[in-house]
């Protein structure tokens, strides 16, 4: 929201900097983000001046130019050439000086240089309107008033004022701040306080003050508008005027100035006033040519499903049964307080109007703009809540600023359909609650100015308590809490000292402690060269699409479960509309922005969400830590060994650690099922699935433009929990003994895994097995295609005493035995 510092102080008399009036508004909860500076005109004309021409003689070599001396309060007279047909001695005049540079109204700005022009010096530059941007005129040079003062600024003269334009990151709680006036309120308000502590004066706002509107019942071809509000529960308050005989032409300058300065731009005066309006009290209105209303009637009310309708920018729109409108005899004119139709509105031809100001229920129009997709100046205050109070008033203050600036008359007494009045919220407030609350005692004094400034009542005092009524335009002050978070923001939340003592009890913790283990985890990944990344949960549906299942080897069976997406019903937008089911694409997302400004070699870990919903409507939210591997295992170096890929067992290695990190060894291994990776393994134990990981399939990096192969791992986040919670920790000495290692080489089927062959290692001797490892694997035209080779090592172990050969060798002997007959292990 853009708030000008100089239209702000009309309604509030200070000479405060616009940097500390930023820094004030902050302070108090409305967040000034950017402070823009806007010239009155371009470049401020700076380097230009009054100056007297002194003296004009023909130029002797052109017939066109004069040759002037000109007096602009220095010593000595400048000799300017000068083209303009209109010069002529004795006239004041604006001067651009040497160095000046000059923003003309069409063109690029140019500097004024010394230079000769045909041979005379010229020291400067006589200006025409046009060519320092005041206007579009060429004629000739400007022409000042005689009693202009030789020397002084133009800006001076000309009586332009610079502004300031706050941009302000006003939150949705803060309707009532939602324009100039409330800014303004607030701002009093802490001034107020400051003055208070000072012994200085209050200030007090300046209202805009409309006289009595006073109808011309017998104006020529007047009109007067019937109203009937079919609805008053999306419509509580609706107030309608005509005013007739209007002439429809350009604003002048200071209601232009006003809206050109808060980045709108000007349409017609009508149109303007009701802008000026709206972003004065923060009262949106509509105007309606008076002769388009068929029936002289208007009906405010619901029409039925998938009714057409085309709105001011000429899309044609299906209206929803709940979609309020302002309607004629015969046609709906306006969809309520968010956007007018396309034949309804003022334009050149305009002669009588019709003008209104309402207050519509906010979770209507808020529905209403959500469904269409539209997102208007009055929309936008509606949905947040409205004033009730400042309905009449604006309809008031627009009506009279139409008739003195459009012409025309009021032709009809000003219509105001209130049938239930809001009335003001009591709120009883306790000095002690409000000291114990904030953590500081305030006087009691301070905190009834602050109340009072903000425009809420008080209606009685006790010894330590209030009753106040709050006004309707706070419409998130309704609890005693709310009224003090009102006084803290105004005596400021820096003037808050900071207790010198903590008071602490000792609290039960959970054990294992999840931030604990998140945090082990995410020093050990980052020790091991990954980066950590956090993502939006929120994602394009086509990425839930990719795939019909995603979570089926991760969480247990659960006939129940499926992978229904869960859709936002209002999307930011058409990438943000469901909650992801993976952190896959999230991560995929991250990698294609690093991969495309050159930085190919990523590791990457996440913890985050997972969310999916069952048949039965039921809402599933799973946390994971995901991992992605991708480009080579580290960066080129000048070691003769040059850095190898990233490969799955790279990936797997990092899986392993993980696991073991936190104290899961040995994790049994299964086939993984996931339909976005190809290579895939996954991870179990005491039946309840670890992690999943492999290589992603390459068609889900084409979308991404990922050319390079990309690992990638997902780890349950409760199942890990939920199993360290049931591990003990063991120690063990180290031990005194030499341990063995033999060797097999094994010829096996195809099919036969490693990790059968571990755990027959493991069955067939469970007292001195310590350690099996696959060192070798072979396949090629030396084995039958249906075959391959494994070499195993096996390190064995005895804590009491030392192996002999004897004990050796009946192990191996039975686990040759325990591969010959179990899997069909031939000895090579």
């Amino acid at each position: 929201m853009k708030i000008s510092y100089n239209w702000l102080k009309t309604y509030l008399r200070t000479d405060l900097p616009a940097q500390e009036a930023a820094i004030l508004l902050t302070d108090c909860g409305l967040e000034v983000e950017h402070i823009e500076h806007l010239s009155a005109v371009k470049g401020g004309l700076k380097g230009i001046v009054v100056g007297e021409v002194v003296s004009k003689e023909k130029h002797p070599d052109a017939d066109r130019l004069s040759l002037t001396k000109v007096n602009v309060g220095k010593p000595e007279l400048l000799s300017i050439v000068c083209g303009a047909p209109n010069v002529a001695a004795g006239q004041k005049v604006l001067v651009a000086e040497t160095g000046a540079i000059l923003y003309p109204t069409s063109g690029e700005p140019f500097e004024i240089k010394k230079s000769k022009i045909r041979g005379q010096l010229s020291e400067g530059m006589i200006c025409a309107e046009d060519e320092i941007g005041l206007g579009n005129s060429h004629d000739g040079i400007l022409i000042l008033d005689s009693d202009a003062i030789v020397g002084q600024p133009a800006s001076e003269h000309l009586k332009l004022q610079d502004d300031e334009i706050f941009e302000i990151g006003l939150t949705p709680n803060r309707s009532d701040a939602a324009s100039h006036l409330g800014v303004a309120r607030d701002l009093a308000a802490v001034l107020n306080y400051r003055a208070f502590l000072n012994n200085g004066q209050p200030y007090q706002l300046e209202l805009p003050e409309p006289g009595p509107v006073e109808p011309v019942p017998t104006f020529e071809n007047g009109k007067k508008t019937d109203i009937t509000v079919e609805d008053a529960l999306a419509c509580p308050r609706y107030c309608g005027i005509n005013i007739s005989g209007v002439s429809i032409k350009e604003s002048p300058d200071w209601l232009k100035n006003r809206l050109n300065s808060i980045g709108l731009k000007p349409i017609n005066n009508v149109v303007d006033i009701t802008n000026f309006v709206l972003h004065e009290l923060g009262q949106p209105l509509h105007a309606f040519d008076a002769d388009k209303i068929s029936g002289d009637k208007i009906y405010v009310k619901k029409l039925p499903a998938k009714t057409r309708f085309t709105t001011l920018d000429g899309v044609q729109r299906e209206l929803n049964a709940e979609d309020l409108m302002i309607c004629s005899v015969t046609d709906p004119l306006c969809i309520a307080g968010v956007y007018g139709g396309a034949d309804s509105g003022i334009t050149a031809s305009t002669k009588n109007i019709f003008l209104e100001s309402a207050w519509f229920e906010a979770g209507t129009i808020r529905k209403t703009s959500k469904r269409h997709g539209l997102k208007t100046d009055a929309s936008f205050r509606f949905e947040r809540g409205t004033d009730p109070e400042a309905t009449l008033f604006a309809i008031r203050r627009a009506a009279l600023l139409i008739k003195e600036i459009a012409g025309g008359e009021i032709t009809s007494p000003i219509t105001d359909l209130y049938p239930t009045p809001a009335e003001p919220f009591k709120v009883g407030l306790s000095y002690s609650y409000c000291d114990e609350f904030i953590g500081k005692k305030i006087d009691p004094k301070i905190i009834k100015i602050i109340i009072e400034s903000l425009g809420i009542a008080i209606l009685s005092e006790g010894a330590d308590a209030l009753l106040l009524s709050v006004p309707p335009y706070k419409v998130d002050v309704r609890r005693e809490v709310d009224v003090i978070e009102e006084i803290i923001r105004i005596y400021g939340y820096n003037n808050i000292e900071i207790p010198s003592a903590l008071h602490a009890s000792v609290s039960y913790a959970v054990r294992p402690d999840p931030e604990e283990i998140q945090e082990t985890l995410s020093c050990f990944l980052s020790d091991n060269g990954f980066n950590e990344i956090l993502t939006n949960s929120l994602t394009r549906s086509s990425h839930n699409k990719e795939t019909n299942t995603e979570e089926t080897n991760t969480e247990e069976t659960n006939t129940e479960e499926t992978n229904t997406e869960i859709t936002l019903l209002n999307p930011l937008s058409t990438d943000l509309q469901v909650l992801r089911q993976t952190l896959l694409f999230s991560g995929l997302e991250v990698l294609s922005y690093n991969i495309n400004r050159k930085n190919p070699n990523l590791k990457f870990y996440e913890f985050g969400k997972t969310y999916k919903k069952t048949a039965s409507g039921k809402y599933i939210e799973n946390k994971h830590l995901a991992l992605l591997l991708t480009g080579k295992k580290e960066d080129e170096n000048w070691t003769p060994q040059r850095p190898g890929d990233t490969s799955f067992y790279t990936l797997k290695g990092i899986v392993t650690a993980v696991l073991g990190r936190i104290g899961i060894a040995n994790p049994k291994t299964e086939t993984g099922k996931n339909e976005f990776l190809t290579e895939e393994l996954q991870f179990s134990s005491a039946k309840k699935n670890l992690a999943y990981f492999g290589k992603v399939k390459k068609s889900l990096l084409k979308p991404f433009d990922i050319r390079q192969d990309v690992f990638y791992a997902q780890f349950n986040w409760d199942n890990l929990l939920e199993l360290i919670g049931r591990q003990k920790t063991e120690f063990s000495e180290i031990p005194r003994f030499p341990s063995v290692r033999r060797d097999l080489a094994l010829l096996l089927d195809k099919q036969v895994s490693y990790e059968q062959l571990r755990e027959i290692a493991f069955q067939t001797e469970k007292k001195f097995l310590s350690q099996v490892n696959i060192f070798d694997v072979y396949q090629g035209e030396k084995l039958k295609t249906d075959k391959k080779s494994y070499a195993l090592s096996f390190t064995l172990q005895d804590e009491n005493e030392t192996l002999t050969d004897k004990q050796i060798e009946k192990i191996m002997e039975r686990l040759l035995k325990a591969y010959t007959e179990k899997a069909g292990a031939v000895i090579r």
